[in-house]
């Protein structure tokens, strides 16, 4: 077994661990922090919204010598608004001004043909009004709220309400992080982003409903035993999920990093950026907020119940009583126990101890018949 894979089975078995909830308010500063970061980002820079948002005109070459500097010098001076020109993988150019009307884009559309040496005829315009931003915008920000809604029902029926909430919390924190990193980032913002940023709330929702159900498993009749306490219960469910959670976040963002990084950086293809940002920032947000916000915020609220503040005060109690003759605490005993069995396991699958051997009937010599 590779070391990761035995440093999983160690900490799903509760041999080893850290204490996450414990350590619950120094997350909720960090988590604080980042999202004020954010919002302060989003109301200094805003968003740089896309055309498609804000209306104007798409113009694309065919292949043209003209480098893309000299592309956007040449639009905005003919526009008199900020241009974004694209090279596209033909040798042409996209080109993107805002603001832009039918009979001023005609102009636009020859002085591009001069500077670029290009026809007229040749060059593709395309026009967007504001009007149809604004529906994908509406859109959008209905199917957020009604993905929250179900989310929380879903939730609140499959588990309870308290991690209802508590998703409800990250999964709003995963949201603001990546729109603040928008705004402090400069991209533009276009439907691939909205597309990313709805994308990513499957997979903050993911690790986090995975904890839960490791949670709901190990409270189950809770109150009838006096070994450990609630949020004990909740860390040991952060812990035995913790490797499965980085392994699927780690291979979730190799293919998202290379667009991002590979297809949006090296080779220059910014279209990519609009979704691949998105979605790096919010796979990454997400598994933080599984373990660092979601169950210990479920732990906080649940801790606040009269039944669990009586069940950590009777554990508290044996432990004192416990330590007082000396002794080892339940707890203790059992981890004990969990580090004892697995001394009993030879690596590459062999058998330790003696291995019994079924009894023979009839004092019969194995290999002769009568």
């Amino acid at each position: 077994m590779s070391r990761l894979g035995n440093l999983g089975a160690r900490l799903y078995r509760g041999e080893v661990g850290y204490d996450f909830i414990g350590n619950r308010k120094i997350w909720y500063g960090i988590s604080i922090l980042i999202t004020i970061t954010a919002i302060v980002g989003l109301a200094v820079s805003g968003l740089n919204m896309g055309i498609e948002f804000k209306g104007g005109a798409v113009f694309t070459t065919p292949k043209t010598s003209v480098s893309v500097e000299k592309a956007e010098d040449l639009a905005s001076t003919s526009s008199g608004h900020q241009a974004i020109v694209q090279k596209l993988g033909n040798g042409g150019l996209r080109i993107q001004i805002t603001e832009v009307d039918t009979s001023k884009s005609d102009a636009i559309k020859g002085d591009l043909s001069k500077g670029l040496s290009v026809p007229e005829e040749k060059i593709a315009a395309d026009l967007v009004g504001p009007s149809w931003g604004e529906q994908i915008a509406n859109k959008a920000w209905t199917g957020l709220g009604v993905f929250m809604v179900l989310v929380v029902i879903y939730l609140a029926i499959a588990f309870e309400w308290r991690m209802a909430i508590a998703a409800l919390v990250a999964l709003i924190h995963d949201i603001t992080i990546t729109v603040g990193i928008y705004a402090l980032v400069g991209f533009e913002v276009t439907p691939g982003t909205v597309i990313g940023l709805l994308t990513i709330l499957g997979y903050s929702l993911y690790d986090t409903v995975v904890v839960f159900d490791s949670l709901k498993e190990g409270t189950k009749g809770i109150t009838k035993q006096t070994r450990w306490t609630y949020s004990e219960i909740a860390n040991r469910s952060i812990n035995g999920t913790l490797v499965r959670s980085i392994n699927t976040t780690i291979v979730a963002l190799l293919p998202v990093a290379g667009l991002l990084f590979i297809g949006g950086g090296v080779l220059g293809a910014g279209m990519l950026n609009d979704i691949s940002l998105a979605l790096f920032v919010g796979l990454a947000a997400g598994a933080y907020s599984s373990i660092f916000i979601a169950t210990p915020l479920v732990a906080d609220l649940k801790e606040r119940e009269p039944q669990m503040k009586a069940l950590k005060k009777r554990v508290l109690a044996k432990r004192a009583a416990a330590a007082a003759k000396g002794e080892l605490s339940e707890a203790e005993q059992s981890d004990r126990a969990d580090r004892g069995a697995t001394q009993d396991v030879a690596p590459a699958g062999a058998v330790v101890g003696q291995r019994q051997e079924p009894p023979r009937g009839h004092g019969r010599t194995p290999g002769k018949r009568r």
